[in-house]
Formats: structure tokens, C-alpha cells, sequence
């Protein structure tokens, strides 16, 4: 599974840290999400998705349905 939190945090101009503490998370947590080693529960990606006034699932890509 792919993710655009990386590519959303820099186009708001935000740091790991600043996203992490708006997210109530660990700054380590946000870089794991970005580099794919690590994927959040469900609450953390509806916290993302809102903190970037995006759907979960235009932030967070299967694999699978882009090869379809």
C-alpha cells in the first residue's frame, strides 16, 4: 500500500513533528507511515484523511486496485 502523507505534509509546508502533534502521534510514527513500514488503525487514517480535508482513500493507495 502506497501513501501521499509525505507529499500532502510538504505541500502544507508541515514538518514530521508539526503533523505529529497536530495527529497526537510520535514524529517516528509519521515517518514510518510515509517510507510504508508501518500501516495507522483506522482512527489515524481518518485523522489524516481530516487533517488534510481528503478521503482516507485518496491518501492511502492499494496496490492492488492501481495495477487494475
Amino acid at each position: 500500500m502506497r501513501n501521499r502523507v509525505g507529499e500532502l505534509r510538504i505541500s502544507r509546508g508541515m514538518s514530521q513533528g508539526e503533523l505529529a502533534t497536530a495527529l497526537g502521534v510520535s514524529r517516528q510514527t509519521i515517518n514510518s507511515i510515509e517510507n510504508g513500514r508501518y500501516l495507522p488503525s483506522l482512527p489515524l487514517a481518518l485523522a489524516i484523511a481530516r487533517n488534510f480535508s481528503q478521503t482516507v482513500e485518496a491518501i492511502f493507495i492499494d496496490d492492488e486496485e492501481d495495477a487494475s
